[in-house]
This record gives structure tokens, C-alpha cells and sequence, in this order.
């Protein structure tokens, strides 16, 4: 949460940083004609143009990491508790004239999940629970402890395929939370715990700035990082026939998108942006990715790099090497390791928005008719939830999708606590809940819906339902 305006102050004055009179004359502030011309240092919300230089902030340096762009969505969407206050504890140094949002916020449907919601998790309670930490310190043991085998011993089949199981659960479990700032209120243990997807082959920063846009704009065509990155070769986009991006191959996806997602531990270690810091998703989108926050990071972003892969793929290798072992096997098992950790992390991921019925154009409204779409709703529409506590309890309360994306900021601890009354407002306001008991059965919706999304059987004539 923003902090007191007079606490802001006299932070700023003991840093030596001049904040501008909020009573200056507004009227010989910039007007922008685009988010383009935002600066590197400051971000854009509602059309009003902030200055990060001048805010020292409760949350920790991460406010700077979008600079340089509209942060409206993702700032309603970290600060539950926001009023029009709060902004004015920000110095103002502009406007853009063109500013418009698809999604409407402050709407009965949200007021009332909130009001219910924070009478089961109270405010400033919403943090990692003693059992969240034990849970997350289990996972952490777990990892070190195979990493010094590995390390020690070189791999064995058994080694790989554990190891990379316990690099998908810091995933999943710890640097998850950490990095949306839900593990504790003290902003260095978010930052640090944060670090568990450089631990895994990630990149925080990099993760970051592509995770936090796919919770601002969930499923959004045009929007969303996480629709596209998996183009060429999967398509999760319900595209109309004959759009460009389809391919004879997408009829078979639903057999082979499990191999192919079985990549995504080495599609991320061998990715060049790491050191630059240019998530190309993100980028690609309209993401400005070029700000000095991102830039400042760079060293630290290659170094971690060098340290993963040095620990979990060049030492092994030398430690085989030693032993008179093959290298081709000891490399197979490092790949081995790979898949088993994609494959743990990647197909969760896939069943989160991608299954049958789901919206994958929650915007489409406003396309047509320039109504705007209100958040929550689509944040609901656009995900699943499976299973309850203990699948919670391995996958970092992932499993409770629908409740983490309207809460994002909220430690995982407590989604399966407020999941029956999401469920029972929604039900009230006739919004989608998609529930699957068991992740069997969310796991079989995905494959129907990559199966219907391949082949763009959702798009083919249905004349028995009156279609022309």
C-alpha cells in the first residue's frame, strides 16, 4: 500500500530528492499524445502522467520496472485497497490526451468479492502464513540439498528427473509469492525470495514484466504475452479460419503440445534475453522494456545466469568427465532434468486459461461496441480452479486460478479459504466459475480445447444451432 503522504516527504527530503508542489499550476503540465512518450521514469495511470523519481515506494524499487508505460490495469490490480488518495501521494507531471481502457473497475460485482473476501483475509493479513513459510523452506531444503549431490556426485537418472521436480516447485511455491510481492509486507524478502526463478533458469526481472502484463490483460488478444509465446508451434489463440497464424500442423496440437512444452526449461536457459532484459513477449505487445531500472540490472541478471548454468550443467558435465563417464548420457540426463521440470511447470500453466468454454476474447464487448468489460469478471472468465488444499499445497495455490487473478498480491496460503465464497458471490452475479475436482479433469478440458483451437472446429458451420 501507498504510504502516509507526510512519511513520503520526509523520506524524499532525507534523500535529497525535490518532489513538486501538488499545488502547482496543472494547466502548464505536458499533454502527451501517446504512451510512447512516456520517459523512462515515469508511468502513466488513468490518462495522468506520475513521476517514480520523486516516490519512494512501500513495495520496493519494483514500481520502476514498468517505467516508461500505462500501468493503470496492473496498478488497480496489485493494490486492492486503492482510493483516489493514494495517487495523490504521487507528483504529477502530465497527461496523455488519448487515453481509453477496455475493462471498467469499481463495479457491484467487484465491491461486493472484495467486501466478502476481506472479511475472511483481513488487510495487512494477506501475507505468507507460518505454513506457507514451513512449505516454502521444505521446498528450498529440497532444492540445495540435490543441487549439492548433483554437485558433488554428477548425475544418475533419478537425480535428474528429482532435481528437476524441486526446481518446479521454487517455482511454483516461493519465487511465485515473492514475486508478486505476497510473501511478506517487508519489500527485501519479496525481492530476495524473488530470486528463486534465476534459481530454476528464470529470469525474476524478465518474469516479472511478462507475468504481471498476462495478469493485467488475461487471455486478451492483443494484450496477453502468454497467448502468443508459444507460436509457432501451439497455438492457445482461438483465431478465426484462415488467419495467418494457423497451421496444417495446429489439427494435431492436442497430441504433441505436451512435448513441446516439455522445451520450456531450456527455451529459458538458453534465451539471449536475459542479458538484456527485453522480454520479447512483453515487448511485443507494446511493453516498453527500455527503461533504466531494467537496464541497471542487466550485470546482475547475467551473472545469476552464469552461476545456473555453471552449477547445474558445466560442473556435472565436469564431474563426469572425471569419472570416466559419457558425456552424451550425463547430457541426456541434464535434459532429462529439463523436461521433468517444464513438464511439471509448463503443463499447470497450460490448464490455468486454456479449457473448454473458457473467454478468450474478454474484451470483445468493447470491440464491438465500446462498452467497457469489468475486470473481475473477466479475471473469473478467463481462468479455472481445481482441486483444494493439497494441490494447493504442490502447486503454490496455482490450482486456485480464478482466486489468485483477483487477488494477486494475496499469499497462496489462503485461496482455498476464500474459494467457496468466490464461488458463491459469482454464482450470485451469474459470472462463469469454471471448478474441476480433480486436475484430471481440467487436464482433459485443455486437451479438448487445444484439440478445438488446432482444428478451428469453434469456428465451422453449425447448422443445426441456426447458424447462416
Amino acid at each position: 500500500m501507498a504510504p502516509n503522504a507526510e512519511q513520503v516527504r520526509l523520506r524524499n527530503v532525507a534523500k535529497g530528492i525535490q518532489t513538486k508542489d501538488t499545488t502547482e499550476d496543472e494547466a502548464t503540465m505536458p499533454t502527451l499524445d501517446s504512451m510512447k512518450q512516456l520517459k523512462s521514469n515515469e508511468v502513466a495511470i488513468e490518462g495522468v502522467i506520475y513521476d517514480l523519481n520523486s516516490f519512494v515506494h512501500p513495495g520496493g524499487d519494483s514500481v520502476k520496472l514498468f517505467g516508461g508505460n500505462d500501468v493503470t490495469v496492473q496498478y488497480k490490480m496489485i493494490h486492492p485497497y486503492h482510493t483516489a488518495k493514494h495517487l495523490q501521494k504521487m507528483t504529477k507531471v502530465g497527461e496523455v490526451s488519448n487515453y481509453k481502457s477496455h475493462y471498467l473497475f469499481d463495479t457491484e460485482f467487484e465491491r461486493e468479492i472484495k467486501r466478502e473476501v476481506f472479511k475472511i483475509v483481513r488487510r495487512g493479513k494477506e501475507y505468507g502464513t507460518n505454513g506457507f513459510f514451513f512449505r516454502a523452506f521444505c521446498y528450498l531444503a529440497l532444492y540445495f540439498a540435490l543441487i549439492t549431490k548433483i554437485n558433488q556426485t554428477g548425475f544418475t537418472w533419478a537425480l535428474a528427473i528429482a532435481f528437476g521436480v524441486s526446481q518446479s516447485l521454487i517455482g511454483l511455491n516461493v519465487q511465485h509469492d515473492a514475486n508478486h510481492g505476497a510473501m511478506s509486507r517487508k519489500a527485501w524478502v519479496n525481492d530476495l525470495f524473488g530470486f528463486g526463478a534465476d534459481m530454476i533458469g528464470g529470469q525474476k526481472w524478465n518474469w516479472q514484466v511478462q507475468h504481471w502484463t498476462h495478469h493485467a490483460y488475461t487471455n486478451h488478444k492483443e494484450m496477453d504475452p502468454d497467448a502468443f509465446n508459444a507460436e509457432p508451434m501451439l497455438l492457445f489463440n482461438d483465431y478465426p479460419l484462415g488467419h495467418p497464424a494457423r497451421k496444417f500442423y495446429h489439427k494435431f496440437q492436442s497430441v504433441f503440445f505436451l512435448p513441446v512444452l516439455s522445451g520450456y526449461w531450456l527455451s529459458m536457459v538458453l534465451n539471449p534475453q536475459v542479458f538484456d532484459l527485453k522480454h520479447r513477449g512483453a515487448e511485443g505487445i507494446g511493453i516498453n522494456v527500455e527503461n533504466d531500472f531494467l537496464k541497471s540490472r542487466r550485470i546482475v541478471s547475467t551473472l545469476l545466469r552464469m552461476i545456473y548454468i555453471y552449477f547445474v550443467i558445466i560442473h556435472p558435465m565436469q564431474i563426469a568427465q572425471d569419472n570416466g563417464e559419457n558425456l552424451l548420457t550425463t547430457f541426456a540426463q541434464i535434459l532429462t532434468m529439463g523436461c521433468a521440470e517444464s513438464l511439471a511447470l509448463a503443463s499447470l500453466f497450460a490448464l490455468s486459461h486454456n479449457f473448454e468454454n473458457v473467454d478468450r476474447d474478454p474484451t470483445g464487448t468493447f470491440d464491438k461496441s465500446g462498452k467497457q468489460v469489468c475486470w473481475f469478471k473477466a479475471q473469473v472468465e478467463t481462468s479455472s480452479t481445481y482441486g483444494g488444499f493439497i494441490a494447493g499445497a504442490l502447486t503454490g495455490g496455482l490450482n486456485f486460478q480464478v482466486e489468485h487473478h483477483l487477488f494477486p498480491r494475496m499469499s497462496s496460503a489462503y485461496y482455498p479459504y476464500i474459494a467457496p465464497k468466490v464461488r458463491e458471490i459469482c454464482k450470485k452475479h451469474g459470472v462463469r466459475y469454471a471448478y474441476y475436482p480433480w486436475v484430471w479433469q481440467n487436464f482433459i478440458s485443455t486437451v479438448k480445447w487445444m484439440h478445438a483451437t488446432g482444428t478451428g472446429s469453434n469456428h465451422l458451420m453449425t447448422p443445426l444451432k441456426g447458424d447462416l
